[in-house]
């Protein structure tokens, strides 16, 4: 058994943790990752507030183990889903891309908060605010990280802040978390791994397209949703990447369709769009690609449509070859891990 510093500070069997990805990070999802001893991560940023209790409850039906919440804090409903949270007491909340207000609130309740950060400097100042943990995501990863890599990025964090930090980006087994916690780390987080088991809701069709890629075939660009993300190589993707298949117009009836099932009403929306332009989401133009790349992101999630879908995936789809159960897929990457250090522990005492 490997105990770190964050399955202490989390209460869990092993360290390991599933991101929170929108659309993907299901409470079916979530329950099996806190259920075969990791921690499990409810993505809320595409619900309502009352949505998101319903999320938090369903889980609860479906595990008594320790979850967390991820929230970006402009997009959406993030104060008041946040609130939400609170209320539920949540044991762990995480956030992204914007200065946590709630800290003193979730300790209150006995909870932690645990910061996302893809640059050194902004994790030095997360640990000032008061955060309990990072999350430390690499280039490597799916979706958003910056520019340095994993095997830059976790080091240098860990040598600058004292609080437990977790590896995203580029992790897929275990000799992936042998060497984070060599770099420092105190766990690792996983989200195209997890993506690439049963208990996904992915759609069929990108499960086979993740297994049969290389690691060659994903595409880093701000296209997709108007950040800088890596999805997975696609005809389409690649078109999207290249600007050949972005359009204002569509922006439009795919914005009312998020507004729809975020249950806004207009000055809501108006208000969530305002503080996006103003804040981290940047510009119209931006706006725009979000709107765009989240219906075609759950086109491709829940359709399968290879045609009109594309889907963030990181490098490591290409090492992938298998859908295994989660407990299955966990209980593996613990016995690999175990295992290398040991081998890298022999190598150190010859």
């Amino acid at each position: 058994m490997i105990r770190t510093p964050m399955t202490e500070v989390f209460g869990i069997q092993h360290p390991i943790m599933l991101a929170g990805m929108n659309w993907i990070s299901s409470p079916r999802l979530v329950a099996a990752v806190c259920n075969a001893g990791g921690l499990g991560t409810l993505a809320i940023a595409q619900y309502s507030p009352e949505d998101t209790r319903k999320q938090i409850r369903q889980i609860r039906e479906m595990t008594d183990k320790p979850f967390m919440v991820n929230q970006p804090l402009y997009r959406g409903w993030a104060k008041e889903n946040i609130q939400a949270a609170i209320e539920e007491k949540v044991p762990f909340i995480n956030y992204s891309l914007g200065k946590p207000w709630f800290i003193d609130q979730v300790h209150a309740y006995g909870g932690k908060v645990v910061g996302t950060i893809a640059i050194a400097r902004h994790a030095a100042r997360a640990a000032e605010l008061g955060c309990d943990a990072l999350i430390v995501t690499g280039h490597e990863a799916a979706a958003h990280g910056a520019d340095a890599t994993s095997l830059v990025l976790t080091p240098f964090v860990t040598s600058m802040v004292k609080i437990p930090v977790i590896a995203a980006g580029g992790f897929y087994d275990g000799r992936g978390l042998a060497a984070a916690l060599s770099l420092g780390a105190a766990g690792i987080s996983m989200g195209t791994r997890f993506i690439l088991t049963q208990e996904s809701p992915v759609h069929d069709n990108f499960k086979q397209l993740c297994l049969k890629a290389t690691e060659q075939d994903t595409i880093y660009s701000s296209a997709f949703d108007g950040m800088p993300g890596r999805a997975l190589k696609t005809p389409l993707a690649e078109k999207i990447a290249q600007g050949d298949s972005f359009s204002l117009l569509r922006a439009i009836p795919n914005a009312l369709e998020i507004k729809k099932i975020l249950k806004q009403n207009w000055g809501q929306f108006l208000g969530t769009a305002w503080k996006m332009m103003s804040g981290e989401g940047g510009d119209f133009v931006q706006m725009a690609r979000l709107a765009n790349g989240t219906m075609r992101h759950q086109k491709a999630i829940y359709d399968g449509d290879t045609k009109e879908g594309f889907m963030f995936a990181g490098q490591v789809t290409g090492p992938i070859r298998d859908l295994p159960p989660v407990k299955t897929l966990i209980d593996r990457i613990m016995a690999e891990a175990e295992a290398t250090l040991r081998k890298t522990g022999a190598l150190a005492a010859s």
